[in-house]
């Protein structure tokens, strides 16, 4: 794996946001990639709230894909960058050395269970708007789930219990609950402006 150094943050008020980045690199443009990585992350670290940037090597040679890892103390500062001359130039300059365009992904924490299907969403909803509907998910999931299961699991050790129980809410808040309550909330979470 590349890495650059991590930039300190010392802001108390901390809301990261990683994005991955995927490139699939043309066999034998490895080096050319490379020295290309180096370039860029040298320049992204000149902007503001850049945490680092690290790539992971394919591991394979039947399929050449590098992930690039950026990290960011805010969305706003991340969006600088990604739509900044200064990135668009150097990706102008990675065009020779991939099979197909980047393929980006936006991370900030929550924000993976509050996806609309069929949807780009290019910034997630406030933290707050995350935290209430996560909040709501998991109150009545653990509700339902310690009326109807936590009864049949009485004769288990209490750890084991909790961990089925916190097991089976997770499993339900990514595939049952959390995707109806992101439909249910979204002209909250996602307002049109």
């Amino acid at each position: 794996m590349l890495e650059e150094p991590l930039a300190s943050n010392t802001s108390e008020e901390n809301y990261l946001v990683t994005t991955v980045i995927s490139h699939v690199v043309k066999p034998g443009r490895e080096q050319g990639y490379e020295a290309w990585f180096h370039g860029i992350a040298a320049d992204a670290r000149k902007f503001k709230g850049h945490l680092g940037v690290s790539t992971i090597r394919p591991q394979h040679h039947a399929h050449p894909e590098y992930v690039v890892i950026l990290k960011f103390d805010c969305y706003d500062n991340l969006k600088a960058w990604l739509e900044s001359d200064v990135r668009r130039e150097w990706i102008e300059r990675l065009q020779p050395l991939i099979e197909k365009p980047e393929d980006i992904q936006t991370l900030t924490g929550l924000e993976t269970w509050f996806t609309l299907p069929n949807k780009s969403i290019k910034a997630p909803p406030p933290r707050y708007k995350m935290a209430l509907v996560t909040w709501l998910g998991v109150f009545f999931t653990i509700s339902i789930l310690n009326r109807l299961v936590v009864p049949l699991l009485s004769g288990l050790p209490v750890l084991l219990t909790s961990l089925m129980i916190t097991g089976l809410t997770v499993i339900l808040l990514t595939y049952l609950v959390m995707p109806r309550l992101t439909q249910i909330f979204r002209k909250w979470l996602y307002p049109i402006p």
